[in-house]
């Protein structure tokens, strides 16, 4: 019994530290006209990496010079969601909880660290931004990123994490990718 009424005192408490930076996301920006549906727009899309494996698929076909970049970056951003759900699994942070937090999408898990979505998209953004010669992917990031706290479903810690592993996942596949066109046109000569 005590133990119980403890859970329940912390819940009920004002929000602080990381779910405060939350509920001040979500009363910042969730109440915008189109807000939360752009966010749930976004967490769709994103969901498994389904809509950045779309896109490098899409890619491919209509720049067939530039093929494999594109294939590559379709690679890397399921490895990062695949490497979130791994993190995750052996993490086992659960997503927010608290009274203050609106939770505004349903959510295949019941896990938060590290956002998968923030992973996949942060590894996608890289990997296109190498496969069209441009930095303009890397503007995908922050909006993802932010449209996880703004439906209530991860920490910003969660969304931190989620980059730096995305990050990291990309620089091992272009390198990866490098290495092995590198043997290839070795093999070739």
């Amino acid at each position: 019994m005590r133990l119980a009424m403890a859970d329940i005192t912390a819940e009920s408490a004002p929000p602080r530290g990381e779910v405060a930076v939350l509920v001040a996301v979500q009363s910042a920006l969730a109440h915008r006209p189109g807000a939360l549906e752009a966010a749930r727009a976004l967490s769709y899309f994103g969901e498994h990496s389904i809509g950045w494996l779309a896109v490098s698929a899409v890619g491919a076909i209509l720049q067939p010079a530039r093929r494999r970049r594109w294939l590559v970056a379709g690679a890397g951003a399921f490895a990062a969601h695949a490497a979130a759900v791994v993190i995750k699994r052996l993490v086992r942070r659960l997503r927010p909880h608290h009274p203050a937090v609106a939770v505004n999408v349903g959510t295949p898990s019941s896990l938060s660290f590290p956002s998968a979505h923030a992973t996949s998209t942060t590894a996608a953004a890289v990997l296109l931004a190498r496969a069209t010669g441009s930095p303009l992917p890397l503007v995908l990031v922050p909006p993802m990123a932010l449209s996880r706290m703004v439906l209530g479903v991860h920490y910003p810690s969660d969304v931190a994490a989620g980059v730096a592993v995305g990050a990291a996942v990309a620089g091992v596949a272009g390198w990866a990718d490098g290495r092995l066109l590198g043997r290839a046109r070795g093999a070739g000569t």
